[in-house]
């Protein structure tokens, strides 16, 4: 049988899209996105409708599944706990442990989150050379895979919620002056942020397969991308808001730093509603 003649696609040196045009008529599309988060492939007749979509096994779809319900859930509690600990900061008692506490609590979820989706990258199934159906990989709980996108843009994810788990616990630091402050607390936040950006940049990357940013409002996939991204703009907001001036030993804008957390994270939560729907 003559092999089937394929074109990559994607942005730069990644590939996010694999075509493959067969002898017969077919043309089989591997997306790394559907892939990884519904397990499945494109096959299009001869006149380019798509005609069905090829599914992984039975124990890939399930293992999608379940990642995909702990990813989205955490991603939604680890949000709706943020915003609760900016209301708290904003119109609560004032305490600020007890905001820090809620936030602590919040940044653990978003942990989860963001390690749930680099195993979800990282144990998705995979496509054969030929374009045949999507084989189902051993378990790993870790792998370096710095070639392609996904991979990239989650590891980029998880790192930012650990660095944000250092601001979280540096901020439960009492005494500090206005140098340290900025240097243990405001400086993570930042990096953080810049890091929830360059991770949503990459995520609309593979989802556009190309490095320009794109418009596909009939995918939900986009939309997640695009809520979660709007949310980093906001938190790098936020961020900035919270740095403290040394001449006063106060903050930038206390109330845009609240706010401007608060609607972030809001928007996690309700990306993390989206995700659960994004499932095989």
């Amino acid at each position: 049988m003559k092999p089937a003649e394929h074109r990559a696609e994607g942005a730069g040196p990644f590939t996010t899209r694999l075509t493959w045009h067969r002898a017969e008529g077919q043309t089989v599309v591997w997306e790394s996105r559907l892939a990884r988060k519904r397990g499945a492939l494109s096959v299009r007749g001869p006149g380019g409708t798509v005609a069905r979509s090829t599914s992984a096994d039975a124990e890939g779809l399930a293992r999608l599944r379940r990642l995909n319900a702990v990813a989205s859930g955490a991603f939604f509690l680890g949000g709706l706990l943020f915003a609760l600990g900016a209301g708290v900061a904003q119109f609560g008692s004032g305490d600020p442990v007890e905001s820090a506490s809620i936030y602590f609590a919040g940044g653990l979820f978003f942990n989860l989150g963001g390690y749930t989706s680099l195993l979800q990258v990282l144990n998705a199934p995979r496509h054969s050379e030929e374009g045949g159906s999507l084989a189902t990989t051993r378990w790993r709980w870790w792998g370096y895979e710095p070639m392609r996108l996904d991979w990239l843009s989650t590891f980029v994810l998880f790192t930012g919620t650990l660095v944000f788990g250092v601001n979280l616990l540096d901020s439960f630091l009492q005494g500090l002056s206005v140098q340290q402050i900025n240097r243990l607390i405001w400086t993570p936040d930042v990096v953080g942020c810049v890091l929830f950006l360059v991770s949503g940049h990459l995520a609309f990357a593979e989802i556009c397969h190309r490095s320009r940013p794109c418009i596909h409002s009939r995918s939900l996939g986009w939309w997640v991308v695009a809520v979660n991204q709007f949310g980093s703009v906001l938190f790098m907001i936020s961020a900035l808001a919270a740095f403290t001036r040394p001449s006063t030993q106060s903050l930038v804008n206390t109330d845009i730093a609240n706010w401007g957390t608060l609607c972030g994270a809001l928007c996690f939560a309700f990306g993390g509603v989206l995700q659960a729907f994004e499932r095989p």
